[in-house]
């Protein structure tokens, strides 16, 4: 593959709904741009980038990948992602990446729930949108339907730039009304210009007034000349649209099918004469390494080179890659690179561009363009390469928190090293999981953004790293605290020949207000307890906080106040008074009025209007509270909290009550008291447990 300047690279990254057809359309681009001899099916496995075994089953993709490919006189690299929002980090690390984004969205459905996640992730990062309506092939098309589902939830800013002749089984080419030409296209995708049909001809005028009018209002010229003379002419109209598209404020719309390869040339086309080459956003935002100082990275090949890792992948016959875009300078083979967050230097012997399952060496990247590089000694995902003497470190991805927690653990003992070894591997490649291992539940917990998420880790577990493992409920992190006010003394005196152990306490064990966590109080006075020991008592009251008296979860929220005691000049310890006030919080705690709490989440949930009923009284159900709801579009914000034992499953539960439409979010709220009923459920079957284990 040729080299390319920066003016010359164009970076894209394609989103939107599942099976809106991203993956077909960067197969048809594939055929079209000469990378393939055929148009891969993903329906057939014949897809030249949803190639792996995983995405091939499910005929889905599940990681983002790129196909490098040039057109007039351009390299394009187009990173697919999936649309299903399990995998929304796929799109999260591209959209730091690329310089514009293509939403696709079905002919046939018009905007959908995917469709607007991707969105708020795309206006997040501030990128340049078009829109691309796919499968306007599909039975029972409506394209003016389609096309005002679209202006509806992203508002006149999204305009025409093309209109179809014909649609459904009728759809046979397409009016450019950029230069107002029309084109039917052939079997194997290339264009024939005709006369633009005499019934399109008012509808190709009404929808060219559109795009003049929202042209000139990306710029204050323009909209004045507007204003004045009641139009543009096509340099102000194409100056304005250029103009908006960059500044994020104009959404063209454009239409074919990916299926029957037509408008896909056209597509190109767009790409290449409309959207922003990475030097014409200038700069990016980076900060000085091992700092927060923000500063200002020039994309510009002749600066000291940078070069943000935001992908790795493990192929088992090139070992772990890479992906990485150069910000600035030019990354050659040869080069030496530091790594900004661990120090070490890396030599860079390979580099190569992906075209789907492809792999191409070339022999450097200029800046703004991507490429991989192989077999780097300590380098992952989120990290910056940077030549010696530069201190620049672009900031990593913030990736969605994971919403769906499961218990994990291996079916064949002595497994247990496999599972972290191999989840410690995975997310090298999907840093959008967690493993925590909490050794006071004595579980290790596997956190994903959904069902689908966790299905493909522990599927990729057996057939990677040879483990199988079991999911189970995970147990909740209850907490106990107390009500009431107690005073109780225990003294610790034991004599067996020789020295004995002597340590008298007096404790007073009250409520610390909610979240004020442990609180110790040295009330001595006069020496009753020598200031040496008093370190051991606090010693003892902590050890026994770890394990409460109601359900052995940690006791919090309290204040103990050692307020009197005795001791002997011989026989008394640290030992002897540690073991004093862990016995007096053990006995005191039970007569403060102990009371379970549990871990309150804030969820939103967002769904269609038809399903808002539904969902909230499913929440209503699970202990949840109702705090408030909000419009969006067509659909609805749910905001509750929730407790999280009424979590389990809930992205599961959430997506067959809504039809798959349904989207939550989790973060965690407060701590509050648990119910008298459910309290009692939890302390018999934590004592059941224990006597299990026992």
């Amino acid at each position: 593959m040729k080299e390319y300047t920066t003016d010359k690279i164009h970076n894209i990254c394609l989103a939107g709904q599942r099976g809106c057809g991203k993956t077909s359309l960067a197969d048809t681009i594939a055929f079209n741009t000469k990378i393939n001899n055929r148009i891969g099916r993903v329906d057939e496995g014949s897809s030249i980038l949803d190639y792996n075994p995983d995405e091939i089953s499910r005929k889905t993709t599940i990681a983002s990948k790129l196909l490098a490919c040039e057109w007039n006189k351009s390299k394009i690299n187009i990173l697919d992602c999936p649309g299903h929002t399990d995998f929304i980090g796929e799109l999260q690390s591209c959209l730091k990446v690329t310089e514009a984004v293509g939403v696709l969205v079905s002919a046939n459905s018009g905007v959908e729930i995917g469709t607007q996640i991707h969105w708020k992730e795309i206006e997040k990062s501030g990128r340049p949108r078009f829109f691309f309506v796919n499968k306007m092939e599909a039975e029972n098309v409506k394209w003016q339907t389609c096309l005002n589902s679209i202006k509806d939830v992203f508002g006149k800013q999204a305009v025409a730039v093309q209109i179809p002749m014909g649609e459904a089984q009728g759809f046979k080419g397409i009016v450019d009304l950029l230069k107002m030409k029309a084109y039917t296209f052939a079997t194997g995708g290339n264009r024939t210009e005709v006369d633009i049909p005499g019934d399109l001809k008012d509808q190709a005028e009404s929808e060219r007034e559109n795009l003049v009018e929202v042209a000139a209002e990306s710029d204050d010229e323009l909209l004045e000349k507007y204003f004045e003379n009641g139009t543009l002419d096509n340099a102000e109209m194409l100056k304005g649209l250029k103009a908006g598209i960059v500044a994020g404020k104009v959404y063209p719309i454009l239409v074919g099918s990916a299926y029957n390869n037509i408008g896909v040339q056209l597509l190109l086309d767009f790409v290449t004469e409309y959207l922003p080459s990475p030097d014409s956003l200038q700069k990016t935002q980076a900060v000085k390494t091992g700092t927060e100082e923000a500063i200002d990275l020039a994309i510009d090949s002749a600066s000291k080179p940078v070069a943000f890792i935001f992908k790795t992948v493990s192929e088992g016959h090139l070992g772990e890659m890479v992906f990485a875009k150069c910000f600035s300078g030019s990354v050659k083979v040869g080069s030496e690179l530091k790594n900004q967050q661990t120090g070490s230097s890396e030599r860079i012997n390979q580099i190569s561009v992906f075209q789907g399952k492809n792999r191409v060496e070339v022999q450097s990247i200029a800046a703004g363009d991507i490429g991989t590089f192989v077999k780097l000694k300590d380098t992952h995902t989120g990290n910056t390469l940077a030549s010696g003497g530069t201190s620049v470190t672009v900031p990593p991805v913030a990736f969605t928190n994971p919403v769906m927690d499961v218990a994990i653990k291996a079916k064949s003992k002595g497994d247990e090293e496999k599972i972290s070894n191999g989840l410690a591997k995975l997310r090298e490649e999907d840093p959008t999981f967690r493993l925590i291992s909490d050794p006071a539940l004595k579980q290790q917990v596997l956190y994903g953004q959904g069902p689908t998420h966790i299905d493909v880790l522990v599927e990729r577990l057996k057939t990677r790293f040879g483990v199988e493992v079991e999911l189970a409920r995970p147990r909740v992190p209850y907490r106990e605290t107390v009500k009431g006010k107690t005073e109780k003394q225990y003294k610790h005196k034991k004599q067996s020949g020789g020295r004995g152990q002597y340590g008298d306490v007096y404790i007073r064990i009250e409520p610390n207000s909610r979240g004020g966590g442990f609180e110790f109080i040295d009330s001595i006075k006069g020496g009753v307890i020598p200031s040496k020991y008093i370190p051991a008592v606090e010693k003892g009251v902590v050890e026994s906080m770890q394990n409460g008296g109601l359900a052995g979860s940690q006791v919090v929220d309290v204040k103990v106040t050692l307020y009197f005691g005795s001791y002997h000049d011989v026989d008394s310890s640290d030992m002897a008074f540690k073991i004093a006030g862990l016995m007096a919080f053990k006995e005191g705690f039970m007569e403060a009025k102990p009371v379970l709490l549990e871990p309150i989440y804030n969820v939103e949930v967002t769904v269609p209007d038809d399903f808002t009923g539904d969902v909230m009284g499913d929440i209503s159900s699970r202990r949840g509270k109702i705090a408030g709801m909000d419009p969006d579009g067509k659909n609805q914000t749910v905001r509750a909290t929730v407790p999280q034992a009424e979590l389990y499953q809930y992205a599961v539960d959430l997506r067959s009550m809504t039809q798959g439409q349904g989207v939550y979010t989790l973060s965690f709220s407060h701590y509050e008291e648990v119910p008298y009923e459910v309290a009692q459920k939890v302390i018999e079957d934590a004592r059941r447990d224990k006597e299990a284990e026992s």
